[in-house]
């Protein structure tokens, strides 16, 4: 086995959330840094990685990181690094890039430049001076911060968020993979009650179903390092069958689902359908005063309306009132809600016991956790 270094990307503020995942799949070395995690692995992290996690939105392999103050430190340290390792005579290498805060600030030269290099160090290994690019993907990218140049290539190809299941969208979707982290952060366990009850197409109920179930959420959908050859066919499908071997079947899961439109209930319940969790979500519809479950000690999740165009502003100040005073009547539940809106916690009613900065996308937003009280442990 070869020793690779690793870096799974996620939005920013959920590093801890990322790491953590990483740590419960044993790699040990997990470090944070801002919008990152970084780890080393082996060929079967690529798999397992891509398969398995729910919070980042790419696994990428490090090339390689170094001082890039000019093109001419680009370059060499671009062409010093071992491509030939990994690329083959027939690669497909599209270069992508960004810049911040450094001294090359022209992306589009950056991205020729590494792309001249990469050329100039496989035409010295493959004794060729043209490729056809014919076979696999291979992505890099070239990401300059503080004038550090760090060189990666895409391993997931489709960003990891995909997970095969959301076939529709509704108004302001919310990526696969901040719904996983909202429901990760609750620290909601399958023996506890689930609701979304603004869960418009349902992937926040799904996602919470699906890591009750751990069910892993690649499963569905295929990955660009699978035509690289870096581990065979066999190995992926080994990979492929732990995953379904470890979903659990003896979980009774209590998850429920509601929104007052009978159009997006219609997507979630095929969303839940695809998910291999339509036996597991309740789809209601219903509005969200008339939220009131028999059950205790459950776990309110949701990403409501934000009320970003003026017109939207009162009906969305009039639905945060409405969940602020269902939730006070159910002093056993939890109640954990994403919105960007300024005046959340006056319109619900009080303060959060917590609150997280993350980004839907570009929107910068704040995660309002309030904790109810755990459900009592059970005898012996």
């Amino acid at each position: 086995m070869t020793a690779f270094t690793f870096v799974a990307t996620t939005p920013m503020g959920l590093e801890a959330v990322l790491k953590r995942e990483l740590l419960g799949l044993g790699f040990e070395d997990a470090r944070a840094f801002n919008g990152y995690v970084e780890f080393t692995g082996d060929e079967t992290t690529v798999a397992r990685c891509n398969l398995w996690l729910r919070t980042a939105d790419r696994l990428l392999l490090k090339m390689g990181e170094f001082e890039a103050t000019t093109f001419d430190e680009l370059f060499e340290g671009t062409k010093a690094l071992p491509w030939p390792d990994l690329l083959p005579i027939t690669a497909h290498f599209p270069v992508e890039g960004r810049s911040v805060k450094s001294q090359l600030a022209s992306v589009p030269a950056c991205q020729r430049i590494v792309k001249k290099a990469i050329v100039d160090r496989l035409s010295q290994a493959y004794r060729v001076h043209t490729f056809p690019e014919s076979g696999a993907t291979y992505a890099v990218e070239v990401a300059l911060h503080n004038n550090r140049a760090l060189l990666t290539v895409d391993t997931s190809g489709a960003g990891l968020h995909k997970r095969g299941y959301r076939t529709g969208l509704a108004a302001a979707p919310i990526k696969e993979t901040l719904a996983a982290a909202l429901v990760l952060l609750s620290w909601w366990k399958p023996h506890r009650p689930f609701a979304d009850p603004l869960c418009g197409s349902g992937t926040i109920a799904i996602e919470a179903a699906m890591l009750g179930r751990n069910i892993a959420p690649g499963l569905q959908r295929s990955f660009a390092a699978e035509g690289w050859g870096l581990l065979p066919d066999s190995a992926w499908a080994d990979e492929r069958k732990a995953a379904y071997a470890a979903i659990r079947q003896d979980v009774e899961l209590d998850i429920t689902a509601s929104d007052v439109d009978p159009n997006v209930l219609r997507l979630a319940a095929r969303h839940c359908e695809a998910a291999g969790v339509d036996l597991d979500v309740r789809i209601v519809q219903q509005d969200v005063r008339d939220f009131h479950p028999s059950t205790a000690y459950g776990c309110v999740v949701t990403n409501p309306p934000y009320g970003e165009r003026l017109g939207d502003q009162r009906e969305v100040e009039a639905l945060y009132r409405s969940l602020g005073r269902v939730m006070a009547r159910l002093d056993t539940w939890s109640t954990f809600v994403i919105t960007s809106h300024p005046r959340f916690e006056s319109l619900f009613g009080r303060r959060a016991d917590k609150r997280r900065k993350l980004y839907n996308g570009r929107i910068e937003t704040q995660f309002y956790q309030y904790l109810g009280p755990l459900p009592p442990r059970k005898e012996p």
